[in-house]
C-alpha cells in the first residue's frame, strides 16, 4: 500500500486526504489544529503530530498550505518537509503560490534526491469533496506520470502543463479568469435588480446563451440570496490575485481588468469581508452603487 503524508487538512486538504483514504492509500495527516486531523482519523486515515512524523517513511508527500510563505517554511525549512523526506520520494504541492517559489522547490528536491510537482486545484471546496478538482501539473514528466494514482484519486481535470512553476501559472490564470467573471456576474446582478427584473429567470436564460459560465451557475444563487457561506474566501482569492499581479510583472504583461478586480478584492477584505466567499465580492460593488 502505497503511503502518502498530507500536510495541510483545511478547506480542500481534509477533503482530498479523505477521497485518498477512500482510494485505498494509507494516509497520514498533519495539521497544525488537532480537530482536522481527528476528523481525518474518524474517516480511516492516521494522524501526525508533526510534519516529520508525516512524511518519515511516506512514499507520497502532498501539502495544501495557505501561502508562499508557508510553504518556504513547511517545505523548506530546517524541520520541514525536505528534512525529513526519504529518498526517491515524490513531493505533490497543491498550495496556490508563486510560480517562482515552486522553481525553488522543485530545485532544492532534485538535490535530495525528491521528485517535485506544483499541482494546484481549482474546483473550490465541492470539487475537493467530491473528488472532482481541475489539478494543473507543473514538473517532470516522470514525476506527473508516477503522480497519477494520487491525483486521479483527487481531481478529474488532471493535466500536465509544463515544468516546474508552469502548474502555478496556469492556476494564477484560472483565478485571474475566476474573479473576473465574480465581479462581472455581481455587476449585472446589480443591474437587473436596479431594472426591477425578475433575477432568478435573467440569470436561467444567461446561463443558456454564451454569457454562460461555471462562476454563473454556481455563484448568481448565493449572491442573489445574499448568502456567502465561504468555499472559497475573498481573502484567498485577494492572495492569488496578488500572485497574479507579481507574476504579471515580472513578465512585463498588463492585466488592466484583472488589477481593477483585485483592487474590488482588497478592498473588500478591508471592509472586513475577507472571510466570505468570494462571491462576496457583490457586497464591495453593491457598496459602490450605494444599495448595501
Amino acid at each position: 500500500m502505497t503511503k502518502v503524508g498530507f500536510i495541510g487538512l483545511g478547506i480542500m486538504g481534509g477533503p482530498m486526504a479523505a477521497n485518498l483514504v477512500a482510494a485505498g492509500y494509507e494516509v497520514a495527516g498533519y495539521n497544525r489544529s488537532q480537530p482536522k486531523v481527528d476528523k481525518l482519523i474518524a474517516e480511516g486515515g492516521k494522524g501526525a503530530r508533526s510534519v516529520a512524523e508525516a512524511v518519515d517513511d511516506a512514499d507520497v508527500i502532498v501539502t495544501m498550505l495557505p501561502d508562499s510563505p508557508d510553504v518556504e517554511s513547511v517545505v523548506l525549512g530546517d524541520d520541514g518537509v525536505l528534512a525529513h523526506a526519504r529518498e526517491g520520494a515524490l513531493l505533490i504541492d497543491c498550495s496556490t503560490i508563486r510560480p517562482d517559489v515552486s522553481r525553488q522547490v522543485a530545485e532544492v528536491a532534485a538535490k535530495q534526491h525528491v521528485q517535485a510537482l506544483d499541482a494546484p486545484v481549482s474546483g473550490g471546496e465541492k470539487g475537493a469533496i467530491d473528488g472532482a478538482l481541475s489539478i494543473m501539473v507543473g514538473g517532470e514528466a516522470d514525476a506527473f506520470a508516477a503522480a497519477g494514482g494520487v491525483l486521479d484519486a483527487v481531481g478529474k481535470t488532471v493535466v500536465h502543463v509544463g515544468p516546474a512553476g508552469s502548474g502555478q501559472t496556469v492556476k494564477a490564470a484560472n483565478q485571474l479568469i475566476v474573479a473576473g467573471n465574480i465581479g462581472l456576474v455581481a455587476e449585472a446582478l446589480g443591474f437587473l435588480e436596479a431594472h426591477g427584473v425578475d433575477t432568478d429567470s435573467a440569470f436561467q436564460v444567461l446561463g443558456g446563451g454564451l454569457a454562460g459560465s461555471k462562476v454563473l451557475d454556481a455563484k448568481n444563487a448565493g449572491m442573489r440570496a445574499r448568502q456567502f457561506q465561504p468555499g472559497f474566501r475573498i481573502e484567498l482569492h485577494h492572495k492569488d490575485l496578488g500572485i497574479v499581479q507579481s507574476a504579471a510583472r515580472d513578465a512585463g504583461v498588463s492585466t488592466p481588468l484583472g488589477s481593477l478586480v483585485s483592487q474590488l478584492m482588497a478592498a473588500a477584505v478591508a471592509q472586513g469581508d475577507g472571510s466570505l466567499d468570494h462571491s462576496g465580492l457583490f457586497r464591495q460593488i453593491a457598496r459602490l452603487n450605494g444599495t448595501e
